[in-house]
């Protein structure tokens, strides 16, 4: 553990102390060691029933529970209030993972004997997540997500559609779908949080992909480096469905699935709701052509779900065991399956066929995180998206962007001003 406990990551908890006190739930009863993992993602709870109830049919040694809240990160951040820990946390790698690990809660991982069979993109983009660098690997990458372009294969395939590789190649795509008297969008946009998903696959192509630790260390602004993608945003509404703020994500994913567009600006998460509607539905999917520089495109990809084990478990052995039996390619494959996920480990595993486009940029490990991934939740940067759609007004937008941002990122300015310093 570090010298002292930071607070810095915690201060939204409203916590006068969240130091760890050694409490974790590592307790043993009848010499059966317990584990206990706590996972973010309420859609995913048969799956992780099936993995729980398949470890704990094939290690008498040690008890497994995980469990599967809604809101899982507000119950974790009030369970550390309260210094009351599980051993493994299922996460995302966003913005809380940046929190958890400034204030110590997390321990190294780097000896974990399984982590060279990890995807180096992926490990590389927790890397990113930290605020000022750290020693050592806090997370083991489970399983990412892709967001670009999703689009009816059928329908390409009928009318002969090539897939752009250009912002100009998609723009005279959908100026030919249009021709043509189909709609090339569908958005949704009336949940603010579906703004995000062509937001993010635009600006991967044309910010920095760590424009928010530029920001942070005033060498630039967001005004400056996200103009172009706040412009090609916009430009896109004209190609969509008309009063896209007056439809949500299940009105988006029922049209795309009945047809009603041909292409639909989405992550590969969407593919179980299409596909709800439309189980027959032949969806491909291509990365978001943002620049005009083709071979310079790169994926749109961030850790879905990786495990960290606290600072707290009693028993590391013990938890690297859990972690190992989740990484057996049987294991990684049963939630590929369910949750149409990509694997971050290595190996011969079989993708859903919506990820074909996908695939080079996976296996070459051509992969760069979701900007919003760095956004303080506090900061509402989708509503802030969805407000510009509607008020069309770019200099407005960003210059509250920037404003904002210095706002809610107080703290973490100031701290990498120290350890700028420091490290000069």
């Amino acid at each position: 553990m570090k010298e002292r406990c930071k607070m810095t990551g915690l201060l939204f908890l409203g916590a006068a102390s969240v130091c760890l006190a050694g409490c974790g739930s590592g307790k043993t009863a009848d010499g059966v060691t317990q584990i206990e993992l706590v996972q973010y993602k309420p859609e995913a709870v048969d799956a992780f029933e099936e993995l729980e109830a398949a470890f704990n049919a094939t290690h008498s040694d040690i008890h497994l529970k995980i469990e599967s809240p809604n809101d899982a990160m507000t119950i974790l951040k009030t369970r550390f209030v309260r210094e009351d820990y599980p051993d493994i946390i299922g996460m995302g790698g966003d913005i809380n993972y940046s929190y958890f690990l400034d204030s110590d809660i997390l321990i190294d991982v780097a000896d974990f004997d399984r982590m060279a069979e990890i995807n180096p993109g992926y490990v590389e983009i927790l890397e990113n997540l930290e605020f000022v660098p750290t020693d050592g690997t806090y997370g083991v990458p489970y399983v990412a997500n892709a967001a670009g372009i999703l689009y009816n294969r059928e329908m390409f395939t009928e009318h002969g559609w090539n897939i752009p590789e250009t912002w100009d190649e998609l723009i005279g795509l959908c100026e030919t779908i249009q021709s043509e008297g189909i709609l090339p969008f569908y958005f949704g946009f009336k949940d603010t949080w579906t703004c995000l998903a062509p937001w993010n696959a635009i600006a991967v192509d044309l910010a920095p992909s760590d424009v928010c630790k530029q920001v942070n260390a005033g060498t630039t602004t967001f005004t400056a480096e996200y103009r172009e993608t706040a412009e090609k945003m916009l430009a896109l509404l004209a190609y969509g469905e008309e009063g896209p703020f007056a439809y949500g994500y299940n009105d988006a994913c029922t049209a795309f699935a009945h047809g009603e567009s041909a292409m639909y600006t989405i992550g590969s998460y969407a593919v179980p709701q299409i596909k709800s509607v439309n189980p027959e539905m032949d969806i491909d999917s291509f990365v978001m052509p943002a620049s005009d520089d083709a071979d310079g495109q790169t994926l749109n990809s961030g850790v879905d779900l990786m495990f960290c084990v606290t600072e707290a478990c009693e028993n590391k052995e013990a938890a690297y065991e859990v972690i190992r039996f989740l990484l057996e390619d049987e294991y990684v494959q049963t939630y590929l399956d369910a949750q149409n996920a990509i694997p971050c480990k290595r190996g011969d595993f079989s993708l859903a066929s919506n990820l074909d486009g996908m695939l080079s940029y996976i296996e070459s490990g051509n992969m760069t995180d979701y900007q919003d991934h760095y956004y303080p939740s506090e900061m509402s940067v989708d509503a802030q998206i969805q407000t510009f759609l509607i008020e069309q007004d770019v200099d407005a937008f960003l210059a509250k962007f920037d404003s904002d941002w210095v706002r809610y990122n107080r703290d973490i300015i100031q701290m990498v001003e120290t350890y700028n310093q420091k490290n000069r």
